[in-house]
């Protein structure tokens, strides 16, 4: 099994589980005879699953998510980046909450002191909204660019939030959360579990830093 590779997939599976097959290849751009390969033999070392109905796809085993940390721990301290991703990661952890207040003040808002779902009937709020976005995603595209040029598998993440961003712009806001799609909000919930996996770190560690954000819908919780 090519090592590469191996880890490649184990991360694909790590953030886009469960996953086809196809989806695992895309991900990556990795050609599929080497996925389909590569996803046997994990399969035979107990790493991953092949599920059928509701959540139909492979899924990394608690070995597999291990393993896949081990060799992300490898590659980041062969890189030499590891400070500069902790850095990038810090950053990041600024900017998250105000994304998760951002989705909540899109899809809910206060009346008479209590949370109801947003009719988007009040523009002038749904457009201040929209604002914060366009800031923070200014303040989001130099953050991901430099973590691309620190590690090249970060590659990807500038022009799918810009994708999402300019669709947001030009009327198509299902773009913002939508969770079906590659939406701003699941790009940016994978690049959060991007730097978790590669820094070795868990969501659980940063229950300080929600404290401080509001509550958000049970569909965008992290």
């Amino acid at each position: 099994m090519d090592a590469s590779v191996e880890l490649f997939v184990l991360h694909a599976l790590r953030l886009r589980g469960p996953a086809t097959e196809v989806q695992v290849a895309e991900r990556f751009d990795l050609d599929r005879t080497s996925v389909r390969s590569t996803l046997e033999g994990l399969f035979e070392a107990g790493l991953a699953r092949q599920y059928e109905g509701r959540l139909a796809g492979w899924m990394l085993t608690a070995a597999g998510r291990e393993i896949g940390e081990q060799l992300l721990a490898d590659e980041l301290r062969q890189s030499g980046q590891q400070h500069r991703v902790d850095a990038a990661y810090q950053q990041f952890l600024a900017l998250n909450g105000e994304l998760l207040s951002i989705c909540t003040d899109w899809q809910v808002q206060l009346i008479d002191g209590e949370e109801v779902l947003n009719d988007h009937q009040d523009t002038l709020r749904d457009d201040a909204v929209l604002l914060r976005l366009e800031r923070l995603q200014r303040q989001a595209e130099p953050l991901v660019a430099q973590l691309a040029a620190d590690l090249a598998r970060f590659e990807g993440y500038s022009s799918r939030l810009g994708s999402a961003h300019e669709r947001i712009r030009i009327g198509q806001t299902e773009w913002l959360a939508g969770p079906r799609i590659d939406s701003y909000h699941t790009v940016w919930f994978e690049l959060h579990e991007d730097l978790l996996a590669t820094l070795g770190r868990r969501r659980s560690d940063e229950r300080v830093e929600y404290d401080a954000a509001p509550d958000i819908p049970a569909e965008l919780e992290e």
